[in-house]
């Protein structure tokens, strides 16, 4: 009973913030539900047969693949090297761990707000590259440059947030181990792919799964940026969902979207937990 009620405030929360607002969503992606208009009616299925049937999703959703794919390869690498490089003892080295951590605690509006003048057309990024002779594209207003700007932006915001994960779970290895390695004749790449990666696999898991996670709800870089242009090529499903629901009054349509998400999420998280048998050291 004392553990029941020490557990109740959590088991609280969640009912009230977590699942009950899920099942309101589901019940109202039945309905086509219009505030202006003040009505709200049963549609059944509609909702969902609008969304196979809508000819912007495959842009958003390719749109966010891309996102997704961009983020978790290029944060994750940047991360492990960036880790790998400051795990060594070298003097002020705590410097530069501060140093790349700060922008994980920095306000994420501020810090896309500063990136979104230095990409405009006549921005800082521009204005160094003329320097040395290149001119710079409009790097948020042209299709191919938008989305990976966008990209880079986030990766810098929260790389350092998985390099602490990956340090932390690289100083846990036994030294004894590479001793072992190097006595053997082993070179470091070796040691690196033979020792290190599978004593790390359950942070490696971890990681991936939180950004993975984190890429797929991305709103803020996408609003204050390129608020899902030019045309459709940065508008990612959660941003389309803000769009249909809050711009456009949507708010049936917008909480299919928001349930096809959630489903979405879901099974990527459970795809990748099932493969933690097969890739994460020790792991039954």
């Amino acid at each position: 009973m004392a553990g029941l009620l020490f557990a109740a405030p959590q088991l609280a929360g969640t009912l009230v913030f977590v699942l009950a607002p899920l099942v309101l969503v589901f019940w109202y992606s039945l309905h086509e539900w219009n505030v202006l208009a003040n009505s709200f009616n049963y549609t059944g299925i509609q909702n969902y047969q609008q969304f196979l049937n809508d000819p912007t999703l495959p842009g958003v959703l390719l749109a966010s693949a891309l996102f997704s794919v961009g983020l978790v390869v290029l944060n994750m690498s940047l991360a492990l090297l960036l880790a790998v490089l400051l795990n060594q003892k070298l003097a002020g080295i705590t410097v530069f761990r501060t140093l790349f951590f700060s922008p994980v605690v920095v306000s994420l509006v501020a810090w896309t707000i500063v990136w979104g003048f230095l990409l405009q057309n006549n921005g800082g990024i521009n204005g160094m590259l003329k320097l040395i002779g290149i001119e710079g594209p409009n790097w948020l207003r042209t299709p191919a440059t938008a989305m990976v700007s966008v990209i880079v932006v986030q990766v810098f915001k929260n790389v350092g947030l998985n390099m602490v994960l990956f340090l932390a779970a690289l100083q846990g290895v036994p030294r004894e181990l590479y001793e072992a390695a190097r006595i053997d004749g082993a070179p470091r790449f070796k040691q690196f792919r033979r020792i290190t990666l599978p004593l790390i696999s359950p942070t490696i898991m971890l990681t991936s799964i939180i950004t993975i996670v984190g890429s797929l709800q991305v709103f803020a870089q996408i609003a204050v940026l390129t608020q899902g242009g030019p045309g459709v090529s940065t508008t990612v499903l959660v941003y389309y969902l803000y769009q249909q629901t809050f711009q456009f009054h949507r708010f049936g349509y917008g909480s299919t979207l928001a349930i096809v998400l959630f489903a979405i999420v879901a099974l990527l998280t459970l795809a990748q937990w099932q493969m933690r048998k097969k890739f994460v050291f020790h792991e039954q």
